[in-house]
């Protein structure tokens, strides 16, 4: 008799206070890169009821407005009335800014491989890493994007949120929501169908929840999830308090960085606990998860595995990885120790070589900050690419 598992994820709408704070947060991050590329930025965001605070380290030759920034971001996200919790017009948006700090600075700057005569100056190229840490990065073959499926699906369903709110289709709701997916696996690790939809849409007051509940069933969950995957056993918890009117930074506070499962594979494989949002991209945190995923899913799209994780590790101030570790969970056509090989023979981990590769320096991280960083199709990602398959192909021989 065949075990059932069951993997959830979750997903919330770019209204979420938490998402909210992300997404201050990588404006203004694009806002100075758009004018300095070599803004050095790490901005950190607090929202909670009428109050928005930016604090962080900048170091640029650029100017920006930051509360002008503040507010365009919040009524581009719907918080356009007091009646709903939070306006981006009368808000109060507080700042404290200093400078990167010095001794930060000297790693990034100069990296210790050619400080000590080990590694050939190279501009960009050899920048050290802006922080020490682990960074990981997934892909699995179980959807067209080469993500895992119960993310897939809670994303695709709290975007959908968002656009009938802004589209009129279901007008009565509100900037703030959350979805999560239950996918039952079979032993073979495939999944099968969905046992388990939790959508809470913050709403008007006075819609009714028979109706809301109606609605998205029909305009959300039908819109997103393939048929199939709907089975009689499938429960559906909308709404499940019975109620939803107060949302948002009103409700519950918002900090940025504090949903980084979200962010990334819905809590498969691991996270190293660095956050992406406010970070530009001499923060290894951001480019290297974004590195440790174009190599992850070019690995599976190549056919070498049929899941893969890989880890990285940096030391401040030096450009090459401490250690790089590829897991393909028993799937790999080839032992995980010949991918590694291939990969540390075809791949430039160095922060600045990432950098480079990627075109990083441009204000392309304010969509990221909600539904994710990883499988966006929507998106013209260069580290969702798979221009390695041939490549990784011919050298694994198969």
């Amino acid at each position: 008799m065949s075990k059932k598992i069951l993997f959830t994820s979750e997903s919330v709408t770019e209204g979420h206070p938490d998402k909210v704070a992300d997404r201050i947060s990588d404006a203004i991050l694009d806002s100075l890169i758009e004018k300095d590329p070599n803004s050095r930025v790490a901005v950190e965001t607090f929202v909670t009821t009428g109050l928005v605070l930016v604090g962080g380290e900048i170091s640029t030759r650029a100017y920006v407005d930051i509360p002008k920034i503040v507010r365009k971001t919040i009524l581009d996200i719907g918080y356009t009335r007091a009646k709903y919790g939070f306006d981006g017009e009368t808000c109060a948006v507080l700042t404290t800014i200093d400078e990167q700090s010095p001794d930060i600075a000297l790693g990034v700057n100069k990296a210790l491989e050619v400080k000590e005569g080990v590694m050939a100056e190279e501009g960009i190229k050899t920048i050290g890493a802006g922080d020490q840490g682990i960074m990981f990065g997934y892909a699995t073959n179980e959807t067209p994007e080469l993500m895992p499926l119960p993310i897939s699906l809670a994303h695709k369903l709290a975007r959908k949120l968002a656009q009938v709110r802004k589209e009129g289709i279901l007008p009565y709701f509100r900037p703030d929501g959350k979805t999560q997916v239950t996918v039952e696996y079979n032993d073979g690790g495939k999944p099968t169908c969905v046992d388990a939809i939790v959508i809470s849409a913050q709403h008007d007051p006075d819609i009714s929840l028979d109706k809301l509940r109606a609605d998205i069933i029909e305009y959300v969950i039908k819109a997103i999830v393939p048929a199939q995957l709907l089975t009689k056993e499938t429960v559906f918890y909308i709404n499940p308090t019975g109620r939803f009117a107060l949302g948002g930074p009103m409700a519950d506070t918002g900090l940025t960085g504090r949903k980084i499962i979200v962010d990334t594979y819905g809590g498969f494989g691991h996270h190293g606990g660095g956050c992406f949002s406010g970070k530009d991209p001499t923060k290894v945190d951001r480019s290297a998860s974004y590195m440790a995923r174009y190599v992850a899913k070019n690995i599976v799209a190549s056919g070498i595995a049929d899941k893969c994780e890989i880890e990285l590790a940096y030391a401040i101030g030096v450009a090459k990885p401490v250690s790089i570790f590829i897991d393909t969970f028993g799937t790999g056509k080839i032992p995980d120790k010949e991918i590694l090989s291939i990969v540390m023979e075809n791949f430039d981990f160095r922060p600045g070589a990432i950098i480079e590769n990627f075109d990083l320096r441009r204000p392309i991280y304010t969509p990221l900050s909600a539904y994710g960083h990883f499988g966006r199709e929507e998106l013209d990602l260069p580290w969702e690419k798979t221009d390695k398959v041939k490549l990784l192909r011919e050298a694994a021989g198969i």
